[in-house]
């Protein structure tokens, strides 16, 4: 395992510089984007329990967290969230879809996904703050990046003429999702034990589910989809967790 494949996914999914040299082939960081989850999620979670566990204010200790994800990250899936969604209301056709996604004005639809997506986010932090389940912050964004990988390595890159995500999808393996997959749901289950797991099964699933809808609406996948995937994913996590202590 390349573990300069460790900086390309650091140079991709965050804003943090790193020392040393990409990976010759930038798929092999596949392998590293859950641990960069967890570097992301951590920086999430210190943030949220120093403001709402020192300062007993748990609205902003969300709202903060948000923060942190979105700079930390440079708001770059959530311009594949709201690309993916423009394209998909705006347009019938694969190709329409395609076209509109690489348009960098962002219409009526991609502004609500953004700000329907960051308050999602924060409503569950909220109340991940309250009741006290500190750890479970991290989980939605550990699988959002593993289902990230599960869409490069089972979809084709969807451009005929390329683009700047293609030499991710040209190198991509099952293995890349393999090792990426265990290390997920291992982070997820020291972290939170059976609720570890049944978020990894969820992400699969809504995995497995997106893969059906990207082939059959954008015929495989591009760097804005993956953003798509991941975004989507890290929201329903979220507000499902934030759903189970209303249960136990």
């Amino acid at each position: 395992m390349d573990l300069h494949g460790l900086i390309t996914a650091i140079r991709t999914l965050t804003i943090l510089p790193v020392p040393g040299s990409d990976a010759e082939r930038p798929a092999n960081s596949f392998y590293f984007f859950p641990l960069v989850g967890e570097i992301i999620g951590g920086a999430v979670l210190l943030v949220v329990w120093l403001v709402a566990g020192k300062l007993g204010w748990n609205s902003g200790a969300a709202w903060a967290g948000v923060f942190v994800s979105v700079c930390l990250t440079r708001a770059l899936h959530l311009d594949g969230l709201s690309d993916t969604v423009d394209a998909f209301f705006a347009a019938q056709t694969r190709e329409r879809r395609l076209e509109i996604m690489k348009d960098p004005h962002v219409g009526a639809f991609g502004v609500a996904a953004i700000v329907l997506a960051l308050l999602c986010k924060a409503v569950a932090l909220e109340r991940l703050c309250s009741t006290g389940h500190w750890s479970w912050i991290i989980l939605p964004i550990v699988l959002s990046r593993t289902v990230m990988v599960l869409v490069a390595v089972s979809l084709p890159y969807a451009r005929v003429e390329g683009g700047k995500a293609q030499a991710f999808f040209a190198g991509a393996r099952k293995a890349h999702f393999w090792v990426a997959g265990v290390a997920a749901v291992l982070f997820c289950f020291l972290h939170a034990g059976s609720i570890g797991l049944f978020a990894s099964a969820a992400a699969l699933t809504m995995g497995l589910c997106m893969l059906r809808w990207m082939k059959r609406n954008f015929g495989g996948a591009t760097g804005d989809l993956l953003g798509f995937a991941g975004e989507t994913t890290e929201c329903v996590l979220y507000f499902f967790l934030a759903l189970i202590p209303v249960f136990i």
